[in-house]
């Protein structure tokens, strides 16, 4: 029984700790990457959903049967919702934007009435608005119906092309953090090449040999996961307390999705390179041990 306590690696020993606290660093680092993916995600429906087109209305139409269209439209998929401005509150607004009153020196409010609707975001781009337009003007009260198309294709065009630098960050990254685990465990089991030879050598089985030795890094991936979440989480914390606002991107689905994340990574990565080193040492013949 003491022979094969002093077989099996030790736990939560300096070693332990320090490999540990490596792996914290490079979860820490995937977190963040998952963190701001995720993140980008959400700032890119948020923006999405705050670009606006206004529906302008022909004074003909009666107030009441604006009011049912509007109720008609937010009925649509595609409006994530919408607000309806009359003639004179366009006119007041108008008036406190530009300082003077427009109806004063032209005789008669030259504003519409009109509705402004938000879309969901899977429709806010160019091609969807084009289709929303034909639909919304087979209404004969409907006078014109604008948007800025140039912003509106600027603003998706710019979340593409940060949504595939994060996306080939997260990949390069996830290959380097890889790296430095497997580099961090390997160094762990490097000192252990010889205990592991002699095990050999009474005869002890692959998977008793492996079995301690994977559990000592799994329990070092749970470890720095759990480090490195509680880390993400007080940044988290920090920066919605800072500015609620952001409660809207950092939301509780992104944080327990980044936690899982950092979890999973933690243990499958140091299962993966544990139990690659391992096999590389079993390997290995007694003459090799001394040369590597």
């Amino acid at each position: 029984m003491k022979n094969k306590q002093s077989n099996a690696p030790s736990y939560f020993d300096m070693q332990f700790i320090t490999s540990s606290i490596s792996t914290m660093l490079v979860l820490l680092l995937l977190g963040l990457v998952v963190f701001f993916v995720l993140a980008a995600n959400n700032l890119s429906v948020y923006v999405r959903e705050n670009l606006t087109f206004a529906v302008l209305i022909s004074d003909d139409m009666k107030e009441a049967d604006i009011l049912n269209l509007q109720k008609k439209l937010n009925k649509e998929a595609f409006v994530k919702e919408s607000v309806y401005i009359s003639k004179k509150q366009a006119l007041k607004e108008q008036t406190e934007a530009m300082g003077t009153d427009p109806q004063e020196f032209l005789g008669y409010n030259p504003f519409k009435a009109s509705i402004e609707i938000r879309l969901n975001s899977a429709y806010a781009n160019s091609d969807s608005i084009a289709k929303i337009e034909k639909f919304i003007k087979q209404n004969n009260n409907i006078q014109e119906v604008l948007y800025q198309k140039e912003l509106i294709d600027a603003v998706n065009d710019n979340i593409q092309a940060i949504s595939l630098v994060l996306l080939i960050l997260a990949l390069v990254l996830t290959l380097i953090s890889f790296a430095l685990i497997n580099n961090t465990i390997r160094l762990t089991i490097y000192s252990k090449r010889f205990l592991i030879h002699t095990m050999k050598l009474v005869g002890a089985s692959w998977g008793f040999i492996r079995k301690p030795f994977l559990q000592r890094n799994i329990w070092s991936g749970v470890l720095a996961a759990i480090l490195a979440n509680a880390i993400l989480m007080g940044v988290a914390y920090w920066l919605v307390s800072y500015e609620p606002e952001l409660l809207r991107v950092i939301t509780p689905e992104v944080m327990l999705y980044v936690m899982i994340a950092v979890l999973a990574f933690g243990i499958i990565i140091t299962f993966l390179c544990a139990y690659i080193s391992i096999n590389r040492y079993l390997r290995m013949k007694a003459n090799t041990l001394y040369y590597i």
